[in-house]
């Protein structure tokens, strides 16, 4: 059996995400990530949008978690990153909805926006392990996290989806409120690489969308490096794909997206002001032909090993909505828990 970790000691006095904001989050108290000690989430469901490799024939189990230690102005998950909308999930809630997942033919465990509740995680991880759980955790971050945290995550977690935003602290500031973003994401992806080398499988399954059964690569361990496209700032995604080729090509897979979508905020007219004041930084709009067009041509200029491109849509239908019961369409995810029921649904 693993062995549990006491990770109280590490919520006392709070230094776990590089803001280091020395909250006692045991006593109730919000670190600047919104959340106290208790781990809270919004949703759990089966997955069909993420990257081919993890979604494969299942879909990913994902779990939206409540919190966040950025503050990304353009944040599609705002109701739970900034709002605070979840409910608290204990270590036995943690672990059946995990095997519920796994129940319903989940390819792996997606955790979303996790970074806040390192210590917690990986002693709810090892329970569910030990109960159990034998498809790959999957760590989906902002990488806005500190090298000495991630190595509580070491065997396991097996798959990383961290975001690399930007490499300009200038913006970065602006936008998400962290100046260090650029160095302590770029560390931290380095270090998710040198410690999960890329495996890549095959399974297969019965595929809908042709109707028929076929093979799927699966990811079994690796690094999946996502990047969004701000609209107006190509020089960025220049500098970020620079960075990858050198640090990231035939060791990782590249994920660069084209999805920016303006979000309906609900919020507080002041809130409203603030965020439209960091917004101004980029051009808050959907992406262009000619853009997507320079992007491509980028793309190939830089000759990656593995890389996947969305296509370019001006579809927003799906943007979540974490309110409703369902907050994403019926053919991007299939629900099996969120906070508005508080209850396992069929």
């Amino acid at each position: 059996m693993n062995e549990i970790i006491d990770y109280s000691t590490y919520y006392k006095k709070c230094t776990q995400c590089p803001r280091k904001c020395g909250i006692n989050r045991l006593e109730g108290k919000a670190g600047i990530c919104g959340e106290t000690a208790a781990l809270r989430a919004a949703f759990a469901g089966l997955h069909f949008g993420e990257e081919p490799l993890i979604t494969v024939h299942g879909g990913s189990g994902t779990i939206f978690l409540t919190g966040c230690t950025l503050r990304c102005a353009f944040c599609q998950n705002y109701q739970i990153s900034q709002n605070g909308l979840g409910a608290e999930l204990t270590g036995d809630d943690f672990v059946s909805i995990c095997l519920r997942l796994q129940e319903k033919g989940a390819e792996n465990i997606n955790l979303v926006t996790p970074s806040h509740h390192i210590p917690r995680l990986a002693d709810f991880i090892k329970q569910a392990k030990d109960s159990g759980v034998t498809i790959p955790f999957c760590w989906n971050s902002s990488a806005y996290e500190s090298i000495e945290m991630l190595e509580l995550l070491k065997g396991l977690v097996t798959i990383w989806l961290p975001d690399l935003k930007t490499l300009n602290s200038e913006l970065s500031k602006k936008l998400f409120d962290a100046e260090d973003y650029p160095k302590i994401a770029s560390d931290a992806i380095s270090w998710m690489i040198e410690n999960n080398p890329l495996r890549i499988g095959e399974k297969n399954g019965f595929d809908k969308e042709i109707g028929k059964q076929c093979s799927k690569e699966k990811m079994i361990s690796g690094v999946i490096i996502r990047h969004l496209f701000l609209p107006g700032r190509f020089e960025e995604t220049a500098k970020v794909l620079e960075w990858l080729k050198e640090n990231a090509d035939e060791r990782a897979i590249i994920s660069l997206m084209n999805q920016y979508t303006p979000v309906p905020f609900s919020e507080s007219e002041a809130a409203a002001k603030r965020r439209q004041a960091a917004l101004s930084t980029i051009e808050n709009r959907l992406v262009t032909s000619q853009e997507d067009s320079d992007i491509k041509d980028l793309i190939d200029a830089y000759d990656f090993a593995y890389l996947f491109y969305q296509e370019l849509s001006d579809d927003t239908s799906w943007l979540p909505d974490f309110t409703r019961q369902q907050p994403f369409s019926n053919k991007l995810a299939t629900p099996l828990w969120n906070c508005n029921m508080q209850e396992a649904l069929n």
